[in-house]
């Protein structure tokens, strides 16, 4: 208690970052409508460990360690929000790229026209 809990933090932090990949994924691809809520919130909701973030939170300011509490609060939300953000437009970049590499491999050159 009282310490900054770095593993939680990275933990949470993939698992942002693997949601955003996957709702980037899902947002191309036709899938079922509880396949989201399943993979999402069941899977890398249970992956994630934000109940701990809150205890570890809690643990902090009962033992009177205010600023680490605050740093690991702010720390924690802003690279999980960062995380989903870069995890979408990564997916959304890498799509992007193999449509187009698609796009020209099947279009015909000029010279076999």
């Amino acid at each position: 208690p009282g310490a900054f809990a770095w593993a939680t933090l990275i933990v949470n932090v993939v698992g942002c970052l693997l949601i955003g990949v996957l709702m980037g994924v899902i947002a191309r691809v036709g899938v079922g409508r509880l396949v989201r809520p399943f993979l999402g919130i069941g899977v890398l909701g249970g992956f994630t460990t934000f109940s701990t973030y809150v205890a570890d939170i809690q643990q902090s300011l009962q033992v009177g360690a205010a600023r680490t509490a605050l740093a690991y609060l702010a720390t924690t939300l802003l690279l999980a929000l960062v995380s989903v953000w870069l995890g979408q437009n990564v997916v959304d970049r890498l799509w992007s790229a193999a449509t187009a590499r698609n796009t020209r491999s099947h279009s015909c050159p000029a010279v076999l026209r």
